[in-house]
């Protein structure tokens, strides 16, 4: 039986995907949590934002430990092979879409995230070598050219595969995802893959440096 955390985590969830995290209020969260007492959000999450962390600590393990096999595997290969990049991307979060326990809604809580005019970062994909996602970008890099790095092709292929597991999740997938997960590490690969025009790398030259 859920303890009154987990369900406030569990209704968090839902309505954060549903309508988007702005756009819940606190006070509804509890309610359809069934939590009896109104300051039980406060009590175990403090604020809205440590709510939004502990709805993604809940999924964060098996999408780190999914991802770090596929990357173990890749390192393991010995070869450079964009696509299986591509597939440690997407791979982990793409099981999600299967996952009763809030995985889709989770998914959606992350484009969500992902597509703000300041989107959010996990830092620790930017700061800490143990995390997936900073070990990805740094296997990743010396296969990108420069003009490439230099506008953020690895974030916006993040952004792009979330965006898509979003809306297969919101879509009501169908119990066998293999050929959309498949397509999308397509997609994701050709992304990455893509050769800036010349149009585009001289506009990304004459940029001023921040």
């Amino acid at each position: 039986m859920e303890g009154t955390r987990e369900r406030l985590i569990t209704a968090a969830e839902e309505l954060f995907a549903a309508q988007g995290v702005d756009a819940v209020s606190l006070r509804e969260i509890v309610r359809s949590s069934g939590a009896r007492n109104a300051t039980a959000l406060h009590y175990h999450f403090g604020d809205r934002d440590g709510l939004v962390r502990a709805v993604l600590a809940k999924h964060t393990p098996g999408v780190e430990a999914g991802r770090h096999i596929l990357l173990d595997a890749y390192e393991a290969a010995g070869a450079p092979d964009v696509r299986a990049l591509a597939g440690a991307l997407v791979r982990p979060l793409a099981a999600k879409l299967a996952d009763p326990a809030g995985g889709p809604s989770y998914l959606r809580l992350l484009a969500d995230l992902a597509n703000r005019p300041r989107p959010w970062i996990d830092p620790a994909a930017m700061e800490d070598p143990a995390n997936s996602l900073f070990r990805w970008r740094a296997l990743l890099t010396p296969l990108l050219d420069e003009t490439s790095l230099q506008l953020h092709r690895r974030f916006v292929t993040y952004r792009f595969t979330i965006t898509e597991l979003a809306r297969r999740a919101q879509a009501a997938p169908s119990a066998d995802a293999r050929l959309f997960t498949s397509h999308t590490v397509d997609l994701v690969a050709a992304l990455l893959q893509a050769s800036p025009s010349a149009e585009t790398a001289r506009l990304t030259a004459e940029r001023p440096r921040s």
